[in-house]
């Protein structure tokens, strides 16, 4: 048995729920450089334990579990022990390792895993010609290190002081600092960039990935999408926003997000009680490859990344947000274009936060592109490790594709009664629905107005 199949056996399809290949799918003129999907990684909220593989994001994502605890808030916890960390990465000098900080370790371990997951050998320098990519968009993990930069004054210091000091600071008081540590261990000489873009950065790089094989810059893509959340921040924020709502409520907030009213309750997106946001921790990676050298090596394909597009709402408030639609749907269609129908898609991976303003956005988007009497299926599972900002959309991509590897849609967490008149089916409940699919559509989004989507399809899509 590979190793591959030894990690993920529980993974496997259920008896009847793969589809069979298509006649002559292999080997097709012209698609070459396709961007397939060949391996998953993660370091994700797991309660006791952190999740790592496929088959265990799987396991909570298709029985609609929450592995949120609480401790004032109800939170995401990665919970990545010393242990942990070493057996998957035992030969970082710990001169460099010291300094790293949570979004460094968390993205380290995805970036490995997903690896493991795709038989790729990062020691033997099969990503040495790979894009190393990664989104980020918080930069919680940097203040620390910033602040004691920032707070040095003329005392001297001594050579191995001022020394530990910079390398801490070098590595970790810039949002690139994920990055930075992924192009040294891969010992990549293909590009190596960051992008910030809030909830949709690892979504905004899938797409610079895919644009990269598709062009024939390379052959090989890994996209890492990594945040970290201060639990302290979340409890200030919590009592600056019971201040500011007094303030909101008396304004004209017009084209304003709505405030939330609570951040102590269960999110449960599109359901009738959602009222909050929990928010989570954690990195997931994936790994692309063009067609062709994913063939070469005898990869599992996991499905392909057809389309993707990034739109913003064009307001002049920066915090503003557009929930009419309009440029959500704008981007499905830039997605679509002359290629595929919209009757082609029957699945929606939402990225509801558990606040109405999201609800708003995609019921509207789902009317303005299918009709009023949808029977278009729209989960989200961002209640079953928190809303973790950039890893959205790696977690997003890779929640969609074993969906359609299985043949079940993951039920939306947390959801157990759907709010009135949602022109889409949630899947409420704890159970995965049946569906054979070989199209889908995922979204994400950032504060400002930004609207993303991607086109994912099978292995063997046209």
């Amino acid at each position: 048995m590979s190793e591959r199949n030894h990690r993920h056996d529980s993974l496997q399809p259920r008896q009847g729920a793969m589809k069979a290949s298509r006649p002559g799918s292999a080997g097709r003129a012209g698609t070459a450089r396709d961007a397939v999907v060949t391996g998953l990684g993660f370091c994700l909220p797991g309660g006791a334990e952190p999740v790592f593989t496929g088959a265990q994001v799987w396991d909570l994502a298709s029985h609609g579990r929450t592995v949120l605890g609480r401790d004032g808030v109800h939170f995401g916890s990665v919970g990545l022990s010393a242990g942990q960390f070493a057996e998957r990465l035992p030969d970082i000098p710990e001169f460099f390792s010291r300094h790293y900080t949570n979004a460094h370790r968390f993205g380290l371990v995805s970036l490995i895993e997903a690896c493991a997951d795709a038989e790729l050998d990062v020691h033997a320098g099969d990503l040495r010609e790979a894009a190393v990519l990664v989104g980020r968009g918080s930069v919680d993990a940097n203040v620390d290190s910033y602040l004691t930069l920032l707070g040095l004054d003329d005392t001297p210091l001594s050579t191995l002081d001022a020394l530990e000091i910079f390398v801490a600071a070098e590595q970790s008081v810039s949002p690139s600092d994920v990055a930075v540590v992924q192009g040294a261990l891969t010992r990549t000489v293909g590009p190596c960039f960051t992008v910030s873009c809030g909830c949709s950065s690892a979504a905004v790089q899938i797409g610079n990935a895919r644009r990269l094989i598709a062009a024939g810059e390379t052959d090989l893509a890994v996209v890492t999408g990594v945040d970290v959340s201060s639990v302290d921040l979340i409890h200030k924020g919590r009592r600056l926003l019971r201040g500011a709502q007094h303030a909101f409520d008396a304004m004209d907030a017009a084209g304003m997000p709505d405030l939330l009213p609570s951040l102590g309750s269960l999110m449960r997106p599109y359901d009738r009680r959602a009222d909050c946001v929990n928010h989570g921790e954690g990195s997931a990676t994936v790994i692309l490859e063009s067609r062709e050298h994913a063939q070469r090596r005898g990869a599992h394909l996991y499905g392909q990344v057809l389309a993707t597009a990034l739109t913003r709402d064009g307001l002049a408030n920066p915090l503003a947000a557009d929930s009419t639609g309009a440029q959500l749907a704008r981007a499905v269609r830039a997605c679509l274009a002359d290629r595929w129908r919209i009757e082609q898609v029957p699945y929606i991976n939402g990225a509801s936060d558990g606040g109405a303003a999201v609800t708003a956005l995609e019921a509207n988007t789902v009317r303005a592109l299918y009709g009023p009497d949808s029977t278009v299926l729209l989960s989200s599972q961002e209640g079953c490790f928190g809303h973790h900002g950039a890893a959205a959309g790696c977690l997003g991509l890779a929640l969609t594709l074993m969906m359609m590897e299985f043949g079940e849609v993951c039920p939306t967490t947390n959801c157990e009664q759907p709010a009135d008149g949602l022109p889409f089916d949630p899947v409420p409940g704890t159970r995965t629905r049946p569906l054979d699919f070989d199209y889908a559509l995922s979204f994400n989004y950032q504060i400002g107005g930004v609207k993303h989507a991607m086109l994912l399809g099978g292995p063997d899509a046209t």
